[in-house]
């Protein structure tokens, strides 16, 4: 990971928006499995839980039951570990701050995250509590990683971007290594995406040729359903509110869009990274979308049926699957996390 890094056209963790060209934000094989290998002494390898709803067959990845409540920690991980800064400096709605302030913890680096006066108590308390300096500033996503990025080129200090930081996407890959291997028959994945760090990842550790063949089916029968690989989709799932990828796919390049939506503090980036246009171009990613009504119908009904507990934006993918946006005969859905203090609608 730290070759690719240094690769001339490549993101890096102080400039991950400068460059123009997407397809060379791909990663390797080999980046996906070795952020995998770096990882694991410290995350959850998250569950899978296969269910029937409405007559049909759907697994959920439980990501939310990861360290820290969300997925993010994979990512924020490997590029700390990768990197090794004596200070880490980054912007977050939440989640993505949640992470890294838990992994810098855990590596004894001090972290300084920025967020917006408007991100959930919830969650800036949960960063705090990590021992992270927590700064509010502005009101939306796009103000604190201004201020962020500032601070970080002020003191010379490294700054983590949230979803374009090639270290990160390889991190959030991880979660599709799991699923190739817990559920080898899988025909499509769905995802939740803000600026699409997670989408750039799962895409690219599923269709990049890093899952490692075999694996079985958990609570299977027998062996798996054989998939043709022209079969498969990712589907990314946006709220309404913030279609930061439609907006980008439009236009043929990432593009500032409002946030507004219930799942704004996870889902609220003002644009989408140029890695996730990237997967979009190379891989086989479909997108939905979803009303703010679908999303907390969608989560209240996972609270009902399975008794989970997750945030709004991890509801958008059962949202989409609910609305028959999310093709195949065994698709997996990715619970992205569960740092919202939980009501029902």
């Amino acid at each position: 990971m730290a070759e690719a890094l240094r690769r001339p056209g490549r993101a890096s963790r102080t400039a991950a928006e400068g460059s123009h060209h997407p397809e060379r934000t791909l990663l390797a094989p080999h980046d996906y499995r070795g952020a995998a290998a770096r990882i694991a002494p410290y995350i959850r390898r998250t569950p899978v839980l296969r269910a029937v709803v409405d007559g049909r067959a759907v697994s959920l990845k439980l990501e939310h039951l990861q360290v820290a409540g969300v997925f993010k920690i994979r990512g924020a991980l490997n590029a700390l570990l990768s990197a090794c800064p004596p200070h880490v400096v980054t912007a977050s709605g939440g989640n993505h701050g949640l992470g890294v302030a838990t992994a810098a913890r855990w590596l004894g680096i001090p972290a300084t995250v920025f967020v917006p006066a408007t991100a959930p108590e919830a969650k800036a308390r949960r960063i705090a509590a990590q021992g992270a300096d927590v700064v509010k500033t502005g009101r939306v996503y796009a103000d604190a990683e201004r201020a962020a990025r500032s601070l970080a080129a002020e003191r010379g200090l490294c700054y983590v971007h949230a979803y374009d930081d090639p270290a990160v996407v390889a991190g959030q890959g991880t979660v599709g290594l799991e699923i190739a291997g817990d559920i080898p028959d899988w025909d499509a994945v769905a995802v939740p995406v803000g600026g699409g760090g997670l989408l750039a990842g799962v895409a690219g550790a599923l269709f990049s040729g890093a899952p490692s063949p075999g694996g079985t089916s958990p609570g299977g029968t027998g062996a798996p359903r054989r998939v043709a690989a022209a079969e498969r989709r990712v589907v990314a799932a946006e709220p309404e509110g913030c279609p930061t990828l439609h907006a980008a796919i439009a236009a043929g390049e990432p593009v500032e869009v409002g946030a507004d939506s219930v799942a704004a503090s996870a889902l609220g980036a003002s644009r989408a990274g140029e890695a996730a246009l990237a997967a979009c171009r190379a891989y086989p990613v479909i997108t939905a979308l979803v009303s703010d009504e679908q999303i907390l119908s969608a989560r209240d009904r996972l609270w009902e049926e399975f008794r989970l507990a997750v945030e709004p934006a991890a509801a958008t993918v059962f949202a989409a699957w609910l609305s028959g946006q999310v093709p195949g005969e065994n698709p997996c859905l990715v619970l992205s996390g569960g740092n919202a203090d939980w009501t029902p609608a």
